[in-house]
């Protein structure tokens, strides 16, 4: 009879801190789930219409409410996640954010026409986005602060596109299954995306905590992701949550490449490489499976959605843009990108 062999314990999942408050809105709803107030949150209302929807305040309220549904915090009840004044409070933030959306992207229907959009690529000489600047000149400083940001989405990657698969049926919902499948690691747990790009923080000396650079991350870093979980929450944004999800693998894998050129320039091994590499080849693979057995049969059964996907499409775009507008125009500065620097 052959020996047993023991599989060795899963790594205990520590919840992160809660992080320090930006604002009146932020400190009202941190104070809530710490307990220092009463569930019935303070009316932060005024102060949620009188805010800059994408401003500090609104997108860290934003941001910690919707990790009640993700890992949550240490210091908060896992009862708090489904608490109706919380709720409450995120639905204002949610009305005010997506307000400032729908203003400043504009609609559109034609589907189609903003993938070929996407499909365009600039040349790496004309290229203008973070991923060509890390690529061609950026410094080692740069790329760990650009890890930091990038660790809020990737250290928990497609888990927020993971809401809509109850919400998708026939064939669009079994296609994305299937990409998300190879996001968490088709089966292996050391091959999901989120390990990869941890075991890339610990290869440039940076932390893998789940959350560790939430203090250090600024509104732009978090209203990518608040975008993500929003349109994933709520069944009317499934459309959208779909458009922000053809953007990421459409425009994934020729940004890795550059990325995996940049740390190569900068003389970084194979772990710090493998979570870009990987996503060279396969956000490749993804783009085709998106397009044709996600979208086609999503708007072949729902047309009405083709709206809410350019929404989707286009408010991923204005988002990102915003985050490599301030990283380029710090960076060039000589400047952090960060709200505070990282360790040496």
């Amino acid at each position: 009879m052959s020996a047993t062999v023991e599989k060795p314990p899963s790594a205990q999942v520590a919840a992160p801190p809660l992080p320090e408050p930006r604002g009146p809105v932020s400190s009202a709803v941190l104070a809530a789930l710490r307990g220092a107030a009463c569930p019935e949150c303070p009316d932060v209302g005024p102060a949620i219409s009188a805010a800059n929807p994408y401003r500090d305040d609104i997108q860290l309220a934003m941001y910690c409410l919707y990790e009640l549904h993700y890992r949550g915090f240490a210091e908060v009840a896992e009862e708090l996640e489904w608490e109706p004044a919380l709720l409450a409070v995120r639905r204002e933030l949610e009305r005010s954010f997506l307000a400032g959306l729908r203003r400043d992207v504009p609609p559109g229907t034609d589907v189609q026409a903003e993938i070929a959009e996407l499909l365009t690529e600039p040349a790496d000489v004309d290229g203008r986005g973070v991923s060509h600047h890390l690529m061609r000149d950026g410094t080692l400083r740069q790329l760990r602060e650009y890890l930091a940001l990038r660790s809020l989405y990737h250290l928990k990657e497609a888990d927020p596109q993971a809401w809509v698969i109850p919400r998708l049926h026939g064939a669009a919902k079994a296609a994305l299954v299937t990409v998300e499948h190879d996001e968490y690691g088709a089966g292996d747990p050391e091959r999901m995306h989120a390990e990869l790009f941890a075991r890339m923080l610990r290869a440039l000396d940076m932390d893998d905590a789940y959350g560790a650079y939430l203090n250090a991350a600024p509104a732009e870093a978090l209203a990518e992701v608040n975008f993500m979980s929003m349109c994933g929450l709520h069944r009317p944004l499934r459309g959208s949550l779909i458009g922000q999800f053809v953007t990421v693998e459409l425009t994934s894998s020729p940004g890795s490449d550059r990325l995996v050129r940049a740390m190569r320039r900068l003389g970084l091994g194979p772990d710090a490489i493998e979570f870009y590499a990987e996503h060279v080849e396969a956000d490749a693979v993804h783009e085709q499976v998106v397009r044709r057995d996600v979208l086609a049969p999503l708007l072949g059964a729902e047309p009405e959605l083709a709206a809410d996907v350019v929404f989707g499409i286009r408010a991923s775009v204005h988002l990102a843009e915003h985050l490599e507008s301030r990283l380029l125009r710090r960076w060039s500065d000589g400047q952090s990108s960060l709200r505070r620097q990282l360790p040496s």
